[in-house]
């Protein structure tokens, strides 16, 4: 019975995130393709967008992130020279 109860539990869960509806709606539209792709799970992958091109938000985000490591790295030098200036001093 616990078992039953958990699993209860995932189902409902799956429901309120909308997974299920979401499974469901690429399931119907695998369903309704007049030729079966070759791969179901390709189908499945990119009906979900597991293979969706890259939000062109995330790469500027990315871009950003590679620009702040780079002036990062140049302040630690930065820093390594200062504190070599202020031991001599």
């Amino acid at each position: 019975q616990a078992a039953d109860s958990k699993r209860e539990q995932f189902r409902q869960y799956l429901e309120k995130s909308g997974v299920l509806d979401v499974l469901t709606k690429v399931l119907v539209a695998l369903y309704e393709e007049p030729e079966k792709p070759n791969s179901a799970l390709d189908f499945l992958k990119h009906h979900l967008g597991a293979s969706a091109p890259e939000n062109p938000e995330l790469e500027a985000l990315r871009l950003e992130v590679a620009e702040m490591k780079e002036k990062y790295e140049a302040m630690l030098e930065e820093n390594k020279k200062l504190k070599t200036k202020v031991k001599v001093y």
